[in-house]
């Protein structure tokens, strides 16, 4: 599991769209945590026990089925879309920053900005099923100034490149497993148009329908000057 921070950001992937960052000044970032029966998962990180934050980007079970134990075991505020919130407040969940789309916090010395994301999202843990809001992507200025997009499950839309002349990010972290997502081919054309030039490719290979690979990626968009930065469950790059 990462250390302490040598100044730069490091990312740890757990498969699917599971990651913990490590931001450059040592703040420890869960995003969406699928643990426990995320197939992907190594097995040495079916438990987070240290978090500061954990950002949620929509309330479907691979993104939320741990959101609760980490929240409790880890002590890490929530950073979520109100509704996503709002349910955990029930569920003695106190430490939560409810935000919507197009807002902005900061939370130790993290600048986060809620953008659009086009997917559906929901939670079926009861009948009727609760409502969690609508999916989100989140924009995050690092401490020394490198800015993140983490876009979630999403589709291409248009709007990414109004993200990419707003926020101008560095890093973005992408789905490519198609079928419930965009897939690579989309993918390319999200990095053109958000202007990033490193791309973390997610969502994909968890499961035999989720057909996009990171060589699909690296083939459309390396030749344009973008680097895939491509992980293994479990590894981590800084």
């Amino acid at each position: 599991m990462p250390g302490p921070s040598n100044g730069a950001l490091a990312i740890t992937w757990l498969g699917h769209a599971t990651f913990v960052l490590r931001t450059p000044g040592g703040v420890e970032l869960v995003i969406d945590p699928w643990l426990t029966t995320n197939p992907a998962c190594p097995d040495e990180w079916r438990q987070i026990r240290r978090a500061d934050l954990v950002l949620v980007t929509h309330g479907h079970n691979d993104h939320i089925a741990d959101l609760l134990p980490v929240a409790r075991q880890t002590g890490a505020a929530v950073v979520a879309i109100v509704e996503i919130c709002r349910w955990l407040e029930t569920k003695g969940i106190r430490r939560v920053h409810p935000m919507n789309k197009g807002g902005t916090l900061t939370v130790d010395g993290i600048t986060i900005t809620m953008v659009h994301a086009d997917h559906s999202a929901g939670w079926a843990e009861e009948n009727p099923s609760v409502y969690l809001g609508e999916p989100a992507g989140f924009v995050l200025r690092l401490e020394n100034g490198l800015t993140v997009y983490l876009a979630g499950d999403t589709a291409l839309f248009g709007d990414m490149r109004l993200i990419g002349e707003m926020h101008a990010p560095d890093i973005a972290f992408l789905p490519i497993g198609d079928r419930f997502t965009m897939g690579a081919t989309a993918a390319a054309r999200a990095c053109e148009m958000l202007g990033v030039r490193q791309v973390v490719p997610m969502h994909y290979g968890t499961f035999p329908q989720l057909t996009g690979t990171p060589d699909q990626l690296r083939a459309l968009v390396e030749p344009k000057g973008v680097r895939v930065l491509e992980l293994r469950p479990g590894d981590t790059a800084s």
